[in-house]
């Protein structure tokens, strides 16, 4: 499926890649969550995310550990 841009708004096409973004990042979360919980290694989410195990460990780590006490 090809989508033409010169038919759409500029500002509705990067409201549209906004909530594409937020949504990725919702989801992302939620798949390290559970691979997390299901016993997968920092390496190996890094490799199915085609990111480094130190790039996803920074991205969700803080989140998971929660706010500095």
């Amino acid at each position: 499926m090809q989508i033409a841009v010169d038919d759409i708004d500029p500002a509705d096409g990067f409201r549209s890649v906004l909530a594409l973004r937020a949504l990725a990042d919702q989801l992302e979360s939620e798949f390290v969550d559970q691979a997390l919980g299901l016993g997968w290694s920092w390496a190996r989410i890094g490799e199915a995310l085609n990111v480094t195990r130190q790039a996803v460990q920074k991205k969700h780590g803080p989140r998971l550990r929660g706010p500095a006490d």
